[in-house]
């Protein structure tokens, strides 16, 4: 199992960055305007455990349709979800963890990948791909959140 993790700090409590989140329909385009293409839900809303995610996202200059699954949401702390067939296939799952930092909050992201060693040799160029997305994700809601003070 290989877990790529991202994290930042956002000077922003953990209340403005899950209050982001609740409007997720809105944000989705503008967290990442050159990759993220759509996103809707299927089932429920919010990450709320059992809501059905649908996005559409290029990843490496490919497009990527991709269902999610929310499976734990703590308020103002963490939401996790795992990727429906066939994604999950490769990876199994993710999450974003806000925990209060002196100057706002740490922002983590995680993508699980219970065969990754085997990705990571097969698939260098992906893996490359997915943590560099990660980080401008990070980077954008990072400037997104602050530009709202």
């Amino acid at each position: 199992m290989i877990t790529l993790k991202d994290s930042i700090v956002i000077k922003r409590p953990p209340e403005a960055i899950f209050e982001w989140f609740d409007h997720f329909m809105e944000n989705y385009k503008k967290w990442h305007p050159k990759d993220h293409v759509s996103a809707k839900w299927i089932k429920g809303k919010n990450f709320e455990e059992g809501s059905v995610l649908y996005v559409e996202e290029y990843l490496g200059g490919k497009l990527e349709k991709l269902k999610f699954k929310g499976t734990k949401k703590i308020k103002n702390k963490l939401i996790e979800y795992k990727l429906l067939f066939p994604h999950s296939l490769i990876c199994s799952g993710g999450s974003f963890v806000v925990k209060p930092h002196k100057t706002g909050s740490v922002f983590t992201a995680t993508l699980s990948f219970p065969f990754g060693s085997i990705l990571s040799k097969l698939m260098p160029a992906r893996v490359k791909a997915l943590k560099k997305h990660m980080k401008e994700e990070g980077e954008n809601l990072k400037k997104l959140l602050e530009q709202r003070r």
